[in-house]
């Protein structure tokens, strides 16, 4: 069962979840924008320990606590670290009162009818049972959707929630990301597709079992205020897609109900070169923005 007191910390909201599942792809962009070239490291190794360097620089850095940073969602190397000798989940919830998630998709299948389904994920039992024994109290795991198609929706939707029964069945509670791509043509029709898509299945859940749902910010001010509000959905909690933080805060804050999930928007603006004071300092206006934009609805 997920620990109860972490379950009310998110039911209340009174933060944002923050984001720090680069995954191996992914990496490397994000060192760039911290400041470490590829040319730092020679080897995938090396990559990952300087990703690493950075994660444990952010959550050791005095801002990053409960008080506005409700939860952390972890890539699975991660997860398998330690910060200061300490398990990392085991750091986030002990010493920081940050609740853990755990990244679990294994990438993107190629696009079919504009949408991009998960990939297979072998042996994710093993790795749910492995996450639960490590603390980490959720799953996360990202589709993308980049065409205003019903056909295309509905079955990423359908996986979507095949995967958060067998997140459930382990005790966990699933954040559901079926991203919109924030450039398409008719972003608003592919958003009400969604809503209707994901409202038709939670509809359909038995029990009293609740998920989390992670959305691009809508077009459409508090679109998605139907899923706040329903009672399978325990938060709702919004990916900044390519936004600026400048943005990505503005729109969160017409949206009731919904908090950040932001992962370039919250490191924008840090970098390895910076002293410790100039990182904390340049971590707390951020932290302190995408706070204030998350209760703010």
């Amino acid at each position: 069962m997920p620990n109860r007191e972490q379950t009310d910390q998110l039911r209340k909201g009174a933060g944002f979840i923050a984001a720090l599942d680069q995954s191996g792809g992914s990496t490397p962009k994000a060192l760039r924008l911290y400041g470490v070239e590829e040319s730092a490291y020679g080897s995938e190794a090396e990559m990952f320990d300087l990703i690493h360097a950075m994660r444990a620089r952010i959550i050791k850095s005095p801002a990053f606590t409960g008080d506005k940073v409700v939860g952390a969602i972890l890539f699975e190397q991660t997860m398998d670290r330690a910060i200061d000798g300490i398990p990392t989940a085991t750091y986030l919830w002990d010493n920081r009162h940050v609740v853990p998630f755990l990244k679990i998709d294994k990438g993107l299948e190629a696009e079919v009818n504009g949408c991009q389904m998960l990939k297979a994920m072998p042996g994710l039992d093993a790795l749910l049972a492995r996450a639960a024994k490590m603390g980490i109290y959720g799953t996360k795991e990202r589709s993308v959707i980049s065409a205003t198609n019903a056909e295309g929706i509905e079955a990423v939707v359908a996986q979507q929630l095949d995967v958060a029964r067998q997140v459930l069945a382990a005790g966990l509670v699933p954040i559901i990301e079926p991203e919109v791509t924030i450039s398409i043509a008719d972003k608003a029709g592919a958003e009400k597709l969604l809503l209707g898509a994901l409202l038709r299945h939670l509809d359909a859940m038995t029990g009293d079992a609740q998920v989390m749902l992670k959305l691009t910010l809508p077009s459409e001010a508090n679109l998605y205020a139907p899923l706040v509000d329903h009672p399978r959905v325990l938060k709702v909690v919004a990916l900044s897609g390519g936004y600026s933080r400048a943005e990505a805060n503005a729109l969160l804050a017409q949206n009731r109900g919904m908090i950040a999930s932001f992962s370039r928007a919250l490191t924008e603006g840090l970098s390895a070169q910076q002293s410790d004071a100039e990182f904390d300092a340049t971590l707390a206006g951020a932290i302190d923005t995408i706070y204030r934009a998350s209760i703010a609805g």
